[in-house]
């Protein structure tokens, strides 16, 4: 299982490649809340995600400077490798939906990869892999059952424990967004470290809150195959077989928010902290929102510190648009 000091040894290894991202606060917004939110803008990593951590580190940890990677992901993470693969000078082929957002094909076109499509409701991007990486002798680098892939995600957790503890102030609720639970897993290690009272949630679309049912079943429990969601970053059909004991060990709740919840998300991270975030990016401040999150704090003693992770921002232009129409309801 993945350490704090594979955590820290990660953030050696990225440190010049990666972005500190800031902890953001709104002065206006917390007036209209019952507690005090922060927000991480790994939507201002490089390509785009926080999932550069982790592709970053899972590509710098390879020995062999001259093997290939590939990698299958709706965007991300493909964009993560990809670039990572270029700065390291490697090959990199990534396996994409054909349904993924445009911006996220040209993006991860952009930075050298060859890009494979598939219909995702058809095919397994798994499958189609490991016979890509048998025929190319490429390192296949999934997106969240990789341990060095969690490890590289758990800096986010360690800035964040950082810039609380510059600002003097505590962290008692914490929560992200968890497709795989790559994310949710390293910086839940991280911040279960350094803030051990700190309650840590996943956040997930209602119709992909498959580590929500799993978390309160103690097993692994799957998606309907026909659910649909436009977080298209964090639909993935169950929790990672890695990730998942993780999360149960650091104690993780499981919290969900309708994709109209989202999109009103990125209308209150735009209207607020001028951050661009999508959909799935948002569903961690869509759930801090929620009434079931809210009702949490009726009739509370001292006023709490929510942090809430906005974890990716490569959104179409339709999309976003879409969010901006949305009725400001704070």
């Amino acid at each position: 299982m993945v350490t704090i000091d594979d955590i820290q040894n990660a953030r050696n290894r990225i440190h010049n490649s990666i972005e500190t991202t800031p902890l953001l606060t709104s002065d206006r917004l917390n007036s209209a809340l019952p507690f005090d939110l922060y927000v991480k803008a790994e939507c201002l990593q490089r390509t785009g995600s926080f999932k550069f951590r982790g592709g970053c580190n899972a590509v710098f940890s390879i020995e062999d400077s001259t093997l290939p990677v590939i990698a299958f992901s709706s965007g991300n993470h493909a964009q993560a490798v990809a670039l990572a693969a270029r700065l390291s000078n490697r090959q990199a082929t990534i396996i994409m939906p054909e349904d993924a957002p445009a911006t996220k094909i040209a993006g991860t076109k952009s930075y050298g990869a060859e890009v494979v499509l598939y219909d995702r409701y058809t095919q397994s991007r798994e499958e189609i892999g490991e016979k890509i990486a048998s025929e190319q002798g490429a390192i296949l680098i999934r997106p969240y059952d990789n341990e060095n892939v969690i490890a590289g995600q758990g800096t986010a957790g360690l800035e964040i424990c950082e810039q609380a503890n510059a600002r003097n102030i505590g962290i008692d609720h914490y929560i992200s967004c968890c497709g795989g639970g790559g994310l949710l897993a390293g910086t839940a290690i991280a911040i279960s470290h350094h803030l051990p009272d700190t309650q840590l949630y996943s956040a997930e679309p209602e119709a992909f809150n498959d580590t929500k049912l799993s978390l309160a079943a103690g097993k692994r429990l799957s998606n309907a195959p026909d659910a649909r969601s436009i977080c298209d970053a964090i639909v993935t059909p169950c929790p990672g077989e890695l990730t998942f004991p993780i999360l149960q060990k650091t104690g993780c709740s499981g919290l969900s928010a309708p994709d109209e919840d989202a999109l009103h998300a990125m209308h209150i991270a735009w209207s607020y902290f001028k951050l661009t975030v999508e959909p799935g990016g948002a569903i961690a401040l869509a759930c801090a929102l929620s009434p079931e999150f809210l009702s949490r704090f009726e009739g509370a003693g001292r006023r709490q510190t929510v942090v809430a992770m906005l974890s990716g921002g490569n959104v179409d232009a339709d999309m976003f648009t879409a969010a901006l129409e949305q009725a400001l309801r704070l």
